[in-house]
């Protein structure tokens, strides 16, 4: 590292010590501020802290390995998480979400499922599941980082180490400033990522050209669309990687299209479930209004995928032109997750390396301190504030934030040690983990009959299969935890009572889903004949097709304008633009100006 990269990463430092004691003071007044920034943050602010928290370094050095072997049919293992599930968010269930007007997820269970001992069931279950899901992101954030600091580290110390001193300083910071600190974190990390990003993307351009990328992957690895087959053939450029695709204990991407029309059902029914408990519905919930809610996604939907592809494909083609054949000497079974570090450690000039570094430290603390932050909400408001203490003042519920941070930053850091790839942790929160979180959610908005018995026996049979299908391969445990928590869904809801109509009815008043609510229809139609049932589905499904076309075109316009293909650059550009001009007419112009003022009233806890 030269002193001038050094120093930049050390003014970065300061920087965030510097935010960090400035909000100390707002974050500590109550619980609402520490875990909500008291409601009071611009959806636009909201938006970019969302975006940003999802660039983490983990999933930057998972993407990257993607791009280098796939090219750009890495964009359709954008599903593998899936990302397009904020379009869902922004579309629909982003207003639904913030209607509810409360501080957690598991709050959320007392407007759907009341207070029985069914719903307190349901309570607990999306408490155990936020937490395990916590300290399991917070493990790949940790891997993520100490992988990516070790390289420029001069001493001969493991990852692990790198990462724990990273994570301390991210923890502190943490602690200290709660929900104010994670905006302001995040809004700080997109400006360095976006410089980062145009500065590595401009150096990819001009110490690259079409005709060297061409010669070093091969033939269709440029093709945005796909057959039944891959049909990628690595073996006289880079033998390992055509052992990593199609070898046993590879991939398992060979029949790609059977396996993306796979991810594409997945991601649609982990998108219908809503936001995950943890810092997804968290930001949600920090929004003014459910308007602010959908425009907050919108928002989220531009950072998170703008400067991060942007960025990914740059390193990704510096990659395969400068590193590809170090890559291929390597033999054996050579760790790709090693590509982002290397190149950057490698081929990027003095000071941009720096500001590389200090933007990917950004985004590892962006996305640690969100989960941490999300996970703590959980155990103070819905273990302690619930059940141990219910007449805490606010000071002592910001001590307890203190603690538990603390706590879990700490069992992230454990759990960290006892894992050792990044691909195999990001493999098991997608395809067996998030899952488990699925079938309860989407019937929870969907279908009147679920109560908090079948939310309850779903939540926790899915997260033990998740638990035990650990090893096994991705499409194999999808199906699995999925079935596991369907069959115990649906098995305790019909065993058991509905919900009072009382209840129901409240519920689908404020909320306003669409879905088979037919008999909650009718029981508030009788007592309001005005009332109207929401009329927004076909609108809905058709800005969903749409929205998720616009993600498509903008990840493959920038993934095309860094090789340099500028004609399929500009017919992804004039897709983005022409989705862009459908969407305002069909989802903006119809947000409502009705629902901009469901805020808050500051003192009373009243709304």
């Amino acid at each position: 590292m030269h002193p001038v990269d050094v120093l930049v990463i050390v003014l970065y430092m300061l920087l965030m010590l510097a935010v960090g004691w400035w909000v100390a003071r707002k974050a500590s007044k109550n619980a609402e501020s520490y875990f909500l920034a008291d409601k009071s943050m611009p959806w636009w602010v909201i938006g970019i802290a969302h975006g940003s928290s999802g660039l983490d370094v983990s999933g930057t050095m998972w993407f990257v390995t993607m791009f280098f072997i796939y090219g750009v049919k890495g964009v359709w293992l954008l599903w593998i998480w899936p990302l397009f599930n904020v379009i869902f968010r922004m579309v629909y269930l982003g207003t639904w979400v913030r209607r509810s007007n409360v501080l957690t997820g598991a709050e959320w269970m007392r407007t759907r499922f009341g207070k029985g001992l069914g719903s307190e069931l349901a309570y607990l279950s999306v408490v155990v599941y936020a937490l395990v899901s916590v300290v399991g992101f917070l493990n790949l954030a940790f891997q993520g980082i100490g992988r990516f600091i070790k390289p420029f580290v001069p001493w001969d110390v493991q990852p692990h180490s790198c990462a724990v001193v990273i994570v301390l300083v991210a923890g502190t910071y943490c602690v200290v400033g709660g929900m104010y600190s994670v905006i302001l974190n995040d809004v700080i990390q997109l400006v360095l990522k976006l410089a980062a990003s145009v500065i590595v993307a401009v150096i990819a351009i001009r110490v690259t050209t079409a005709e060297q990328l061409a010669q070093a992957v091969p033939a269709g690895w440029d093709n945005l669309f796909f057959g039944w087959r891959l049909g990628l053939d690595w073996s006289q450029l880079i033998p390992p990687l055509q052992e990593r695709v199609y070898g046993p204990g590879g991939d398992g991407y060979g029949l790609f299209g059977l396996f993306i029309s796979a991810l594409f059902v997945k991601g649609v029914l982990v998108s219908m479930a809503g936001p995950t408990p943890n810092y997804a519905i968290q930001h949600i919930l920090s929004t003014r209004s459910p308007r602010e809610a959908a425009l907050e996604n919108l928002v989220m939907a531009i950072v998170s995928v703008g400067p991060r592809f942007l960025l990914i494909s740059a390193i990704a083609v510096l990659g395969v032109a400068c590193f590809g054949q170090d890559l291929a000497q390597m033999g054996g079974k050579p760790d790709f997750e090693q590509i982002l570090p290397k190149v950057v450690a490698g081929y990027l000039p003095v000071g941009c390396k720096g500001l590389l570094v200090a933007a990917m430290v950004a985004a590892f603390m962006s996305t640690f301190v969100s989960t941490a932050n999300s996970g703590v909400a959980y155990i103070v408001n819905d273990i302690y504030r619930r059940y141990i203490n219910p007449g805490a003042p606010a000071r002592k519920l910001v001590v307890m934030g203190y603690l538990w941070t603390a706590i879990v930053i700490l069992s992230g850091i454990a759990f960290g040690y006892m894992t050792d790839s990044i691909h195999g942790v990001t493999k098991w929160l997608t395809s067996a983990l998030v899952p488990a979180f699925v079938i309860p959610n989407v019937l929870k908005w969907h279908w009147w009959r679920f109560n908090g018995w079948g939310f309850f026996a779903g939540m926790v049979a899915g997260t033990v299969a998740a638990i035990a299908v650990i090893d096994m391969p991705e499409i194999v445990a999808f199906m699995l935890v999925l079935s596991v928590s369907a069959a115990a869904s649906i098995g305790a809801c019909l065993a058991t009572p509905p919900e009072s109509m009382e209840l129901l009815g409240k519920f689908y008043t404020t909320v306003r889903p669409w879905g088979f609510w037919g008999p909650v229809f009718r029981q508030c139609r009788a007592e309001n004949a005005a009332f109207q049932k929401n009329g927004d589905f076909y609108r809905n499904a058709f800005n969903l097709i749409i929205g998720i076309v616009w993600q498509i075109a903008m990840v493959a316009m920038l993934m095309y304008l860094v090789i340099q293909q500028t004609d399929r650059m500009l017919v992804c550009l004039a897709v983005f633009v022409a989705t862009s001009i459908v969407l305002k007419f069909t989802w903006y112009d119809r947000l409502g100006p009705g629902e901009m003022y469901m805020v808050d009233a500051p003192d009373t806890g009243k709304t």
